[in-house]
């Protein structure tokens, strides 16, 4: 019995062609929205069949998610590490404007917010999100926040799960709501707010 393998050439055009999918899916979500979106769309934006892309995702709602976590994955596939430079308010400033730039992002926007309802509304696509972006990022977060627990720079009794809603909420909450300017002195006083509350107290 023989078993057959791709080529190398065969291997680079499936890379090729489900990175055309993912680039044609957030085109088109921020230019149609995501009701305007559709599997035909992307698979004509993209030059691919719409067997290719039923093959690899089971809806379009799967299709803009690939799209979206491609964006924030590292060069080996994973979630990019926090900063530490051992200056926690520092370096949560550092992610805090960064993700201002990206909420602000117009190209973005559009394919974030429809993401955020589609995950409300299917449980399979919930639990996706929850398992390869949400979870893992969590987990990115509260590792930093427990090296600076360890170092001193927080109280030892903080909670961190407590305290990295207390440091990315508001951000989330302002711009899913659209209520008020998401600024990088927003983030700067929101690191500084929970700072104030979370550093050990003088004995």
């Amino acid at each position: 019995m023989t078993t057959q393998r791709r080529s190398p050439g065969t291997a680079r055009r499936s890379r090729a062609t489900r990175r055309a999918i993912l680039d044609a899916a957030l085109e088109l979500a921020g230019e149609v929205g995501y009701a305007g979106l559709s599997i035909e769309g992307i698979a004509a934006r993209a030059g691919a069949g719409k067997q290719t892309i039923y093959r690899w995702w089971p809806s379009k709602g799967a299709v803009l998610f690939d799209a979206l976590l491609s964006l924030s994955e590292g060069q080996d596939g994973e979630p990019a590490e926090l900063p530490d430079t051992g200056d926690l308010e520092a370096d949560l400033k550092t992610v805090l404007r960064a993700t201002v730039d990206e909420l602000n992002d117009p190209r973005l926007d559009g394919p974030m917010r429809a993401l955020t309802v589609e995950v409300l509304l299917d449980p399979a696509l919930a639990a996706d999100f929850a398992e390869r972006l949400d979870g893992p990022m969590r987990e990115l977060k509260l590792r930093r926040l427990r090296r600076a627990r360890e170092a001193g720079q927080l109280a030892p009794g903080a909670d961190l799960e407590v305290a990295l809603d207390l440091i990315w909420g508001p951000l989330q909450r302002r711009w899913l709501h659209r209520e008020g300017p998401l600024t990088a002195e927003f983030a700067d006083a929101v690191v500084e707010t929970a700072l104030n509350g979370l550093r050990p107290r003088p004995s």
